[in-house]
């Protein structure tokens, strides 16, 4: 099934979630909401950031990306509508005496939304990251989103978005 396909069939139902999790953060609207549900949107990629790597000590591990049905569009045409969200799961690495490894526990969720509304000062996207099993605080002040915001800006070609979508 192509990602297409995968992103029409459950439209629906995330875009209910997105917008009831927008509007209940609406109150404050410099601020992200969790995510919730994004195990269950479609998977881009995996990767890790392995022991002898420059950024073990703070960001080593088991790194997940999900996108909501809008970012899929994003991520299919290179330019990402309002509504899109991508979330960044990383998680520790989970070594076993035999030299195998799995998933450990959560070490935080990065979160970027589309909304050029909202997010004007740092490109049309918003910024936010949940530490450990943490859902209803996030982590970064404005000068942190808006350091989010200069990095990503190395992407302007692709919406400001790192990530493809394996192929």
């Amino acid at each position: 099934m192509t990602p297409t396909r995968i992103a029409q069939s459950v439209a629906c139902a995330l875009a209910l979630c997105a917008g009831v999790l927008l509007t209940a953060h609406a109150a404050d609207t410099s601020r992200v909401p969790f995510p919730e549900g994004y195990r269950s949107w479609f998977h881009v990629k995996t990767a890790t950031i392995d022991e002898g790597h420059p950024g073990f000590a703070a960001r080593g591990g088991i790194h997940h990306i999900y996108a909501n049905p809008l970012a899929i569009k994003g991520y299919e045409t290179g330019t990402f509508p309002d509504g899109s969200v991508i979330a960044y799961d990383e998680l520790e690495f989970k070594a076993f005496p035999n030299r195998t490894s799995a998933e450990g526990a959560r070490k935080r969720v990065d979160v970027m939304v589309k909304d050029k509304e909202r997010f004007k000062d740092t490109d049309g996207w918003g910024y936010e990251s949940f530490m450990k099993d943490s859902r209803t605080l996030g982590a970064l002040s404005q000068d942190q989103a808006k350091a989010c915001a200069s990095c990503h800006a190395a992407k302007k070609d692709r919406d400001r978005v790192f990530s493809e979508i394996r192929s």
